[in-house]
């Protein structure tokens, strides 16, 4: 054991010494600000939504045709309550709901007004500002149409509810995106370019020539960057209450066990790179193209995956940093318990147990 905090101990000294290091944390997120601010769109398109039709008229049918004719929809369901409703938006699958109230059709017609509530999820402030537009103009469409042929007006008021996130604010959909890129940053690239860099120099042979055990050389890299992360994490969630004024909804200690999950699964990658590889710049390269590009445009945080072609979306599931993504949000935003993430968290668990199993049996004690 204490052989193996000393190697934990060399390995903290490293990283804050190395230069190099300390660029690719700082500099990397700059040059990839540059590169998706010019390069990308976040239009929103095919989401899914829910319909409650408590009306069940003429004109609540024709407005649910008109929403569902465009493409910026997909109804999803037709809900028969709030419980359905509620629940939908718990499990993540959906991102807006119109009720439209009993008595629609009559209250158009005798009092000239009637409304229509839309609830959207504003965990991502962004995507709920525009799908709460872009239904309010398919309303306001249908009432031009009908205001032609009517000799009183109509007036259909849209009553908008914004979910987990009343104020729109953008840090709600910042915080959980950046803390999947700070970790899958620090772990996966740091990892591998610390274990090559062995092989390298060529000390890796010295190590596994010693009476230190492989398995414990690897665990000792991994180390100092599984506690570096816990403090990335601790210092985001601090910024997050403190600075953004976003409080932590649901519960801080799943939060760190869900962290702490996708920590050691970033650095199962890392310890997967860094066998299949046999240079710094070639781990650099599988790190920032193979991870770092698709945590950032599969994860959900800063693009829609529900626009991309259906391939992609498939390919989105192997993201690591995708159901993380969810993770944080369902437990940081909306304040929900581990029943509501079990999924997501197995789905994790798997990743990490094959990346393990795959490293470990492709490790090779012996360098040519």
């Amino acid at each position: 054991m204490e052989q193996f905090i000393n190697f934990v101990k060399k390995e903290f000294a490293h990283v804050w010494r190395d230069k190099k290091t300390l660029l690719i944390l700082f500099g990397m997120p700059v040059i990839q600000i540059l590169i998706f601010g010019f390069a990308l769109t976040n239009e929103v398109k095919n989401s899914e939504i829910i319909v409650m039709d408590q009306a069940k008229d003429e004109a609540s049918q024709q407005i649910i045709n008109k929403i569902a004719a465009s493409r910026y929809f997909e109804i999803k369901n037709i809900a028969m309550n709030n419980v359905q409703i509620e629940a939908a938006f718990k499990q993540g699958k959906i991102k807006m709901a119109v009720v439209f109230p009993a008595g629609f059709n009559e209250a158009l017609l005798h009092q000239h007004k009637a409304q229509i509530q839309i609830l959207a999820d504003a965990s991502d402030p962004n995507t709920a500002t525009m799908l709460t537009n872009y239904v309010s103009s398919i309303i306001q469409d249908y009432q031009r149409s009908i205001d032609k042929t009517a000799a009183i007006p109509y007036s259909i008021v849209p009553e908008a509810r914004m979910l987990y996130n009343p104020q729109l604010k953008g840090a709600h959909n910042f915080v959980p995106g950046v803390m999947a890129l700070v970790l899958m940053l620090v772990c996966v690239m740091m990892t591998a370019i610390s274990i090559v860099k062995e092989k390298e120099t060529g000390t890796m042979e010295i190590l596994l020539v010693s009476p230190f055990s492989p398995l414990l050389v690897i665990l000792s890299k991994a180390v100092p960057y599984l506690i570096l992360s816990l403090i990335n994490v601790a210092s985001i969630l601090l910024l997050s209450v403190y600075v953004l004024d976003l409080p932590v909804n649901g519960s801080v200690a799943l939060l760190f066990a869900e962290s702490t999950l996708f920590i050691i699964t970033c650095l199962s990658l890392g310890i997967f790179i860094s066998v299949k590889t046999n240079s710094q710049q070639m781990a650099m390269l599988i790190s920032l193209m193979g991870m770092f590009l698709p945590t950032v445009l599969f994860s959900g945080f800063m693009f829609p995956i529900e626009n991309m072609p259906y391939p992609l979306q498939l390919i989105s599931n192997l993201v690591p940093a995708k159901w993380f993504y969810l993770i944080v949000k369902s437990i940081m935003i909306k304040g929900l318990g581990f029943m509501s993430i079990w999924k997501e968290t197995l789905i994790l668990g798997g990743i990490t147990i094959v990346l393990l199993v795959v490293s470990l049996k492709s490790f090779k004690i012996r360098l040519a």
